[in-house]
């Protein structure tokens, strides 16, 4: 049934364009005129009082990033000196659940760090996928509300999940990884961490490089059979939490080994994927796995709230040697994340003390709701002042990012490949592996109307026909 009024912002002005962000050009960076994304964007950070939108279920613990291997031709930070040891504090999280939601639902895994370094806070906010749903953050609200619940009847609807599916084909390769035995990890420790994200990596010689950071457990991979994780969500809700608590307590230390994968700049221009796609991965063959360091959980909070729910993280904290990329999913977090903090835990929560940098903070930001330390007594709330305040430094400017191209709501569907990468996955996949993903799906899928059960079919019968098949007779749809 066609639907015959007019998509508009809140301020009632006809929406024209709700698939694709305003950039400057194909894989430019997203422009601040959009202003339909940054409403969509500011809206839903402010959605759920006081729980976070996404993430809400989480555990967290303390720990230090140890770097064994030089990489200063790449970055000149000064957390990745080799022999530096730098404390952190990790929050795992379920993504779509509420606050009360079970561990061990089928659902990616937060994986978010901070890095109290000597240069400022750096957040890194990923997953334990190297890969998302989607690669416009115009569409991620409504994603999101696709996986929550339904707002007549108040819990989840399968077919409103796979009806917005049957329409995004980027997801593929997200999905195959959250249906296959990766969705349901066995705790916390025992599942990889991924930036996910493009950065970039500044050296000395102010020369830029693409980088993915990666977190691989050395506890090994771990995953429950959907039979087991459907018994703890009943028996243990917090499992995940409960394991790491216990596993820090008795001294039995989680470790994940830190790599990069670095791509020069000029690489991103010619290279197979578009390396900015937050829905792509890129090969390891083309890029190998560098050698950083090794990261470790060592101590557990005091405090559940003032640590663990209070915890803030933004991917636009980063610091020097340390940069952003083009990658439009990135772009709208940087605004996002704080955004959604400072309606959360108010604008002062960087000086809660889960949050506050180790590193001398020089600032001219006032007043404003908590404001518990001494606002900076009488210093002047000006710059540039002549009575001694902080002033910029050029040295930590970086060097300039070449775009070009016309500002322009661009398709990103046209030209781009959805399916190869996921059905390059399942073809990893030995068959007992295809067996539970596909039966996953086809489980997933029950209930839902056939035409859009088919819809999705054809999707995953792209990626590899043996997939779409498999599914399609475990769901008992023809394709």
């Amino acid at each position: 049934m066609s639907n015959t009024k007019t998509m508009t912002t809140a301020a009632g002005a006809p929406v024209p364009e709700n698939q694709h962000s305003l950039s400057a050009g194909l894989r430019g960076p997203l422009l601040l005129q959009d202003v339909h994304l940054i409403e969509k964007l500011a809206h839903f950070a402010r959605e759920r009082i006081p729980e976070r939108v996404v993430h809400a279920k989480g555990s967290g613990a303390y720990g230090t990033l140890t770097i064994t291997n030089d990489i200063s031709k790449y970055s000149k930070a000064d957390v990745f000196k080799k022999g530096t040891q730098t404390e952190l504090f990790l929050r795992f999280s379920t993504v779509a659940g509420e606050k009360g939601s079970a561990d061990t639902e089928r659902d990616p895994r937060g994986f978010a760090i901070k890095f109290y370094t000597k240069q400022g806070n750096w957040d890194l906010v990923g997953n334990n996928t190297p890969v998302f749903f989607e690669r416009d953050p115009l569409k991620f609200s409504d994603f999101i509300h696709s996986q929550k619940r339904d707002p007549r009847t108040g819990y989840k609807n399968a077919t409103r999940m796979w009806d917005y599916w049957q329409f995004a084909p980027e997801a593929l390769h997200q999905i195959t990884i959250l249906f296959s035995d990766r969705g349901t990890p066995d705790g916390y420790r025992f599942m990889n961490g991924y930036g996910s994200h493009t950065y970039s990596l500044i050296n000395s010689k102010n020369e830029r490089f693409w980088v993915k950071f990666h977190f691989k457990t050395l506890q090994g991979i771990k995953n429950l059979s959907a039979q087991k994780a459907q018994e703890l969500a009943g028996s243990d809700p917090d499992y995940a939490g409960r394991d790491l608590f216990e596993a820090i307590e008795r001294k039995d230390f989680p470790r994940w080994a830190v790599k990069v994968q670095i791509m020069p700049e000029t690489d991103a221009n010619t290279y197979k994927v578009n390396p900015f796609d937050l829905t792509k991965i890129w090969s390891h063959k083309d890029y190998p796995l560098i050698d950083v360091g090794v990261m470790e959980l060592n101590r557990n909070p005091e405090n559940y709230f003032a640590e663990v729910e209070q915890a803030a993280f933004s991917p636009g904290n980063v610091v020097p040697g340390i940069g952003f990329s083009p990658d439009k999913m990135l772009q709208a977090r940087i605004f996002s994340y704080p955004d959604a903090q400072r309606y959360r835990l108010g604008v002062n929560y960087q000086f809660l003390p889960v949050n506050r940098a180790f590193s001398e903070v020089n600032t001219y930001h006032r007043d404003g709701a908590m404001r518990f330390d001494t606002n900076y007594g009488r210093q002047d709330n000006y710059e540039p002042n002549g009575f001694g305040g902080p002033t910029q430094k050029a040295e930590f400017a970086e060097p300039p990012l070449k775009i070009d191209g016309d500002a322009d709501r661009f398709n990103s569907h046209l030209g781009n490949d959805d399916f190869s990468q996921a059905g390059d996955l399942y073809r990893l996949l030995n068959t007992e592996e295809r067996d539970r993903l596909t039966t996953n799906l086809a489980n997933a899928m029950k209930g839902v109307p056939a035409a859009i059960v088919r819809a999705n079919l054809q999707h995953f019968h792209k990626c590899d026909p043996e997939y779409g098949e498999s599914i399609a007779r475990k769901v008992g749809v023809s394709l």
